[in-house]
C-alpha cells in the first residue's frame, strides 16, 4: 500500500524503478526533450530536477552524485560532463523549473495519457523572439505571506513613466481650458457645426474673435477647410458675433429671424 509514500512506484519494484528513472533522466539529458506516459513524466520531473540544482555547482561531490543517479554506466560519464559544461550555464540563473510538461494525445492501444518533458532552456520555438529580462527572486524557508518588494527596475519604469502622466495631465488641463473659454459659435446664423469646427481651426474661437476679424477672412478660412463650405456667405457674421459678445440677444434674435440662412435680406440690410 501507498501508505505515508510521496511517490509513485508506478507498479514496480524499488530496483526496477530506479533504473527506468535513470533512464529516463539519460534520454532527456542526451536529447534534451523525450516523450512517454504523463504519469511517467511527472515522477522524472521529480527525479531530475534535484540533480540539475546540483551541476549549477560544479564540485566533486556532485559530479559524484550525479553520476550515481544516472545509474552509473558508461554512458553517463558522458552526460554527467555535458550537464556541467553546457546545462549548467543555460540554468544558472534559473531558481528551479528546469523542465516543462506538454500533454499530448492519448496513445493508441491502451489509451493511456501521453506527454514531452523537455529541458525549458533548450526549447528554441519559446525562446526564438529573444531573451527576456530575468528578474531577481527571493525565497524564504517560512511559511506565511509572501512580501513583495520594489526592485530597481520597477522603480527605473515608474520614474520613467511619471513625465508622461504628467503631461497627460496638463494636456487636459489645457483642452479643458479651452473649452471653457470657446462659445458656441452655432448661435450665429448660417454657421453649422463644420463651419463652427473650420473657425476654430483657424483660430477663430469665441465671439469676440470673430468680431474682430472680417468677412473676407473668414471667407479665407472656409475655403481651406474640408466639406464644401466655400458656398457660405460670411458677410454678416462679425456683426452677429458682434452683438454676442456685447450680450445684445434679443436684438439679434430679431435680427436672424429676418434672414435668409445667414445671409441679409433686403429689410436686414437696412437695419
Amino acid at each position: 500500500m501507498k501508505h505515508g509514500k510521496k511517490f509513485k512506484s508506478l507498479s514496480r519494484t524499488k530496483s526496477h524503478r530506479k533504473a527506468l528513472m535513470g533512464n529516463l533522466a539519460s534520454e532527456l539529458i542526451k536529447h534534451k526533450r523525450i516523450s512517454t506516459t504523463l504519469t511517467k513524466g511527472k515522477e522524472l520531473r521529480k527525479y531530475v530536477e534535484p540533480i540539475l540544482t546540483k551541476c549549477k555547482t560544479d564540485t566533486t561531490h556532485n559530479r559524484r552524485l550525479a553520476f550515481k543517479a544516472l545509474l552509473s554506466n558508461e554512458q553517463a560519464k558522458g552526460l554527467v560532463a555535458e550537464m556541467f559544461r553546457d546545462i549548467a550555464p543555460k540554468i544558472a540563473d534559473r531558481p528551479g523549473g528546469y523542465t516543462r510538461i506538454i500533454k499530448l494525445a492519448p496513445r493508441q492501444g491502451d489509451n493511456a495519457p501521453m506527454c514531452f518533458i523537455e529541458l525549458v532552456d533548450f526549447n528554441e520555438v519559446y525562446t526564438a523572439g529573444g531573451t527576456t529580462e530575468k528578474k531577481p527572486v527571493r525565497r524564504s524557508r517560512r511559511g506565511g505571506a509572501k512580501k513583495t518588494t520594489d526592485t530597481p527596475a520597477t522603480e527605473t519604469v515608474a520614474a520613467a513613466a511619471a513625465p508622461k502622466v504628467e503631461a497627460k495631465v496638463e494636456e487636459k488641463a489645457k483642452a479643458t481650458k479651452s473649452d471653457s473659454k470657446a462659445d458656441d459659435l452655432k448661435k450665429i446664423e448660417g454657421v453649422g457645426p463644420k463651419a463652427a469646427e473650420a473657425m476654430v481651426a483657424g483660430g477663430l474661437v469665441t465671439f469676440v474673435d470673430v468680431a474682430a476679424s472680417t468677412p473676407e477672412a473668414i471667407k479665407a478660412i472656409l475655403d481651406a477647410a474640408e466639406g464644401r463650405l466655400g458656398s457660405l456667405d460670411p458677410t454678416t457674421w462679425v456683426d452677429q458675433a458682434q452683438m454676442a459678445a456685447d450680450g445684445k440677444w434679443d436684438e439679434l434674435k430679431k435680427w436672424q429671424d429676418e434672414m435668409d440662412g445667414g445671409r441679409p435680406t433686403d429689410s436686414a440690410e437696412e437695419k
